[in-house]
């Protein structure tokens, strides 16, 4: 296997480590949003507080793109990875204490240290695509940024099934402590194996270059900060919490439900080169981001409707998600690859980091929504806010570059 291996092209070897760090980092990442979720939902913790213990991790998140793009051109791809990897480790060794210690500003701060290495990893790895792949094969560029993005949901929802099957188990801290073991084995193969300098700009890096110049990636960054907002405000807090208690699904149910949608959700990532239509030769451009940001709009709109009205709540929610899933995936994949696609060769993670934090930014705001509306209005505001920004999403991309002619892929 090792021979094998060995006897790939540097670059397939450097995908596929790159990949490999990104799946382990990605799984142990759902696993702990859902452990935080159930686990003090269990104590008591009101959903707006646990709303609050996820603020310091998406708000660090949107520091650390802006930030980590530029740590990334000076310093390499490979540094920024490993340092995620071990501060994700020192993350989860924080919440491994005695259930007594687990206060609000402790739980925040762990999440913090969390929110930082996530996006410091999913920064780096997909930056370091755009260095693997020639810049005269967007095809190309277009298939394994789907792989990679539709990977690692697959296995983020993989994370949440685990999550949940590990608090079952083993207890929260039993969970914890496996997850920062196994990251502990990944982060030395990679410091052993991964390409040192990957990605590192050529041409010396200012701090002023944070933020990006790009009209094209500005728009995309902020139809992206509307298109996670969407998402997050009715799943990450209010849905878990209105499976639990309008329908009483068990932890296990919730978990294993919501790890069943990221993985088809993933799934769909990975095939949205061909639902767009690669096969015919074309790739994606602002008219294909439009059409179905306009789509997600609809159904989103559909599904808050069906729930509102109470026609068959639980058939409404749950084959809405699927629907709403599908749909928002190659949404994502299509804005995962024009970011790659815009940015530039040189110091590449300087445009994704900046776009990332757009990303971070909706998710940040999505997130506080979640708890806030949930707990003072209910599932069903939740859903009409997400529609809302969707449609902000719609009204952005109409302004998104569409090319001339559709280019050939390969």
């Amino acid at each position: 296997m090792i021979a094998a291996f060995s006897a790939l092209s540097k670059d397939v070897r450097q995908y596929m480590l790159v990949t490999f760090n990104y799946w382990n980092f990605t799984v142990t990442d759902g696993a702990l949003r859902m452990l935080v979720v159930l686990h003090f939902h269990q104590l008591g913790y009101s959903p707006l507080q646990i709303a609050s213990l996820f603020l310091f991790y998406e708000f660090f998140g949107v520091v650390t793109n802006l930030v980590g793009g530029w740590l990334g051109a000076k310093l390499g791809l490979n540094r920024t990875m490993n340092l995620g990897l071990g501060m994700q480790i020192i993350a989860l060794l924080m919440l491994a204490v005695p259930s007594a210690y687990l206060t609000v500003p402790w739980v925040m701060l762990a999440q913090a240290l969390s929110g930082i290495a996530k996006d410091l990893n999913k920064m780096s790895a997909k930056s370091a695509i755009k260095t693997l792949v020639p810049g005269d094969q967007q095809g190309a560029l277009y298939k394994w940024i789907a792989i990679l993005t539709g990977s690692k949901n697959a296995l983020k929802g993989a994370g949440f099934f685990v999550g949940g099957f590990l608090l079952a188990t083993i207890g929260f801290k039993g969970a914890v402590i496996a997850m920062a073991t196994v990251l502990t084995v990944v982060l030395v193969m990679s410091l052993v194996w991964l390409e040192k300098g990957m990605g590192k700009a050529k041409k010396k890096v200012k701090f002023t270059h944070l933020f990006s110049k790009s009209g094209s990636i500005n728009i995309l960054s902020a139809a992206r900060m509307f298109l996670f907002g969407a998402r997050d405000v009715w799943f990450v807090v209010a849905l878990p919490i209105y499976l639990g208690q309008v329908f009483g699904w068990e932890h296990t149910w919730v978990g294993g439900f919501l790890a069943l949608w990221v993985i088809a959700y993933g799934f769909v990532q990975g095939i949205a080169p061909r639902i767009t239509g690669k096969t015919r030769g074309m790739v994606p451009d602002g008219r294909s981001a439009l059409a179905w940001a306009g789509l997600l709009s609809a159904i989103t709109a559909l599904v808050a409707l069906g729930v509102q009205s109470e026609i068959q709540p639980e058939i409404t929610i749950v084959a809405g998600l699927m629907i709403f899933g599908a749909v928002f995936a190659v949404n994502s994949s299509l804005h995962s690859y024009l970011i790659v696609s815009y940015a530039k060769d040189d110091g590449v993670s300087l445009d994704v980091g900046f776009y990332y934090m757009a990303n971070a930014m909706g998710r940040l705001i999505g997130t506080i929504l979640s708890g806030w509306i949930y707990q003072i209005a209910g599932l069903t505001v939740c859903l009409w806010v997400s529609f809302a920004f969707l449609l902000i999403t719609t009204i952005i991309s109409i302004r998104l570059p569409v090319h001339p002619k559709a280019q050939a892929v390969s």
